[in-house]
């Protein structure tokens, strides 16, 4: 289980107090670990961002970068000893249960790399805690991940698909399991995280992230501009730039 360098608490830290407003912060995600360890360093938001539904927040090394896939843009997360994470946070429907919660896939390429270690991951905060869902293969998550291109994660949540709930006191277990114990419970945030704790290092590109039915594509109207309008195949494509616009405004 890694444990947490007083150097990151510290600037975390200073990144909190240097933040101006009175917005709450985003919520903690907790690094990786391989199959056998428990889940539970928690790090520090670097920021005063709010989510709502169907909306993002970019955390600590997550950054915007061109092109996506077939869209012109990604987000990209990194884990190296100089950006120990990197994580969006995802906007979604207030009051969102356990059993509504049913599909969490993305695509994704790897530009340094590869799955390992519980890394990259969705994160499900439920009861103040977190289950992850791992993309790579159980029980290590260490097994070769796609490449340099594009592909997709699939359903994480699929009723078979296995989760590490080790912090709700479950171990790991199916999702559909998972459901029966926790149903009723809220889901009160998810999150997209890169960190890790040793090598090989990460450097990993999202786009087309699903939450349920709920895609988020990290695109917006500006976007369209300079061209942009022709790089759209989902959503899209468009006539013209000024299509473009219209849906990122307006949703049509």
């Amino acid at each position: 289980m890694r444990k947490a360098s007083s150097v990151l608490v510290v600037a975390a830290a200073l990144a909190l107090a240097a933040c101006s407003g009175a917005g709450t912060s985003g919520p903690t995600p907790v690094a990786g670990g391989h199959a056998a360890a428990q889940q539970t360093q928690a790090r520090t938001p670097q920021g005063n961002k709010k989510v709502t539904g169907g909306s993002y927040a970019l955390f600590d090394d997550a950054t915007l970068v061109h092109p996506g896939n077939n869209s012109p843009t990604a987000v990209q997360l990194v884990w190296s000893p100089s950006q120990p994470d990197g994580y969006v946070d995802y906007g979604i429907p207030a009051g969102l249960t356990v059993s509504q919660l049913n599909n969490l896939s993305t695509d994704y390429k790897f530009t340094q790399g590869t799955c390992s270690n519980g890394s990259p991951r969705f994160q499900i905060n439920v009861l103040g805690k977190n289950v992850f869902a791992n993309l790579g293969q159980f029980p290590n998550f260490t097994d070769p991940c796609a490449g340099a291109t594009y592909s997709n994660s699939t359903n994480l949540i699929s009723p078979t698909s296995m989760v590490d709930a080790t912090q709700l006191g479950n171990g790991y277990e199916p999702w559909a399991a998972f459901q029966v114990q926790h149903g009723s419970d809220v889901v009160t945030g998810i999150q997209l995280v890169v960190d890790g704790f040793t090598t090989p290092y990460i450097t990993a590109q999202f786009d087309n992230t699903q939450i349920n039915a709920q895609t988020f594509t990290y695109e917006s109207a500006d976007s369209c501009k300079d061209g942009g309008w022709q790089a759209f195949t989902s959503p899209g494509p468009f006539k013209n730039e000024g299509d473009c616009v219209s849906y990122f405004n307006n949703g049509k």
